[in-house]
C-alpha cells in the first residue's frame, strides 16, 4: 500500500481538494439558505408562533420530495439547472449545485426538529421581554438550539462527504472518483483501500470536532 501511496499522493491530494471544494460549498449553502428554510419549517408548524398551514405544506412537500429524491438521479434531473448556474453540467464547480440543493433541503429538516427541541417557555419568555422576531430567532432559539444545530450541521457535513463520492458520473472528482478510476477499474485494491482510508479518517475527524464543539456549546 506504500507504493500506492507514493504513486498516487498528488492525485489523492487533488481528490481531496476536490471533495472539501463539493462539501465546502455546500455546507455554506446548508447555513445560508436550509438555516433559514428550517427556521421558517418551525415557524409554520401548526401550533407555532406564526403558524401557517399552506405555507408549511408547500414547504414540507419540496423538502421531502427532495429528501426523497434518489441522488444519482437528482443529479441527473437538475444537469439542465446545473448548466444554466454555472455554465456547464461536468466538473467540480457543477457538482456543486445538486449537492447544495440536497444540502439545504437535509439541512433545514434538522434545523427544524433541533427548534423543536427549545422549551416553548423560552419563546414565551423572549416574547414577555418585548424581543422582535430577529431577536427571539437570534438571541432566543438559535443561542437554546446551538448544541442540535452543530450536530446537525456535523452529521449533515458526513452525508455530503457521502454524496460527493458519486459525483464522478459528471466528472465531479473526489475521493469517491479516485477510488472509482484509479482503483476499482484498473482493479488495483490497494488503491481502493487507501481512499477509504483517507475517506474514514475524514469522517472521524469531522465527527469529532463536531461532537466537541457541541458539547462545549451545551450548557444544560
Amino acid at each position: 500500500m506504500w507504493e500506492s501511496m507514493l504513486k498516487y499522493q498528488d492525485l489523492m491530494w487533488e481528490s481531496i481538494g476536490e471533495t472539501f471544494v463539493m462539501v465546502g460549498i455546500s455546507i455554506l449553502a446548508a447555513l445560508l439558505v436550509g438555516l433559514p428554510l428550517g427556521t421558517l419549517l418551525y415557524f409554520c408548524r401548526k401550533g407555532q408562533l406564526y403558524e401557517n398551514r399552506s405555507l408549511s405544506l408547500v414547504l414540507n412537500s419540496i423538502v421531502n420530495v427532495v429528501r426523497s429524491f434518489p441522488f444519482l438521479l437528482l443529479v441527473v434531473a437538475l444537469i439542465p439547472v446545473t448548466r444554466f448556474l454555472v455554465g456547464t453540467a461536468i466538473g467540480t464547480v457543477a457538482s456543486t449545485v445538486p449537492l447544495s440543493v440536497v444540502a439545504v433541503a437535509y439541512y433545514a429538516r434538522l434545523v427544524e426538529q433541533s427548534l423543536l427541541e427549545v422549551p416553548r417557555g423560552t419563546i414565551e419568555a423572549a416574547l414577555s421581554m418585548g424581543a422582535s422576531k430577529l431577536e427571539l430567532i437570534f438571541k432566543f432559539l438559535y443561542v437554546e438550539a446551538r448544541s442540535g444545530l452543530v450536530l446537525g450541521l456535523t452529521a449533515s457535513t458526513i452525508s455530503f462527504i457521502s454524496f460527493s463520492t458519486v459525483m464522478g458520473v459528471v466528472g465531479g472528482g473526489g475521493v469517491g472518483d479516485f477510488a472509482i478510476r484509479y482503483g476499482y477499474q484498473r482493479f488495483e485494491t490497494e488503491v481502493m483501500v487507501y481512499a477509504i482510508v483517507v475517506m474514514i479518517v475524514l469522517v472521524q475527524l469531522i465527527q469529532f470536532t463536531g461532537s466537541t464543539v457541541a458539547r462545549l456549546l451545551d450548557k444544560r
